[in-house]
């Protein structure tokens, strides 16, 4: 029995695998919020409930 090598199935499963890593790697590299100033958003928060 002769073996059949499906060449494009194999090249669109990579393809879709290599998409899927590269849309992970994408949401990864955005930079990460740090050094909030926790307090002094809570006191702008309570100035604005003093204006309204």
């Amino acid at each position: 029995m002769a073996v059949t090598e499906l060449k494009r199935k194999g090249r669109k499963n990579r393809a879709v695998a290599n998409n899927k890593t590269n849309a992970i790697k994408q949401l990864l590299r955005k930079p990460i919020i740090r050094n909030v100033d926790v307090d002094a958003i809570k006191a702008s928060f309570e100035e604005k409930k003093q204006q309204a």
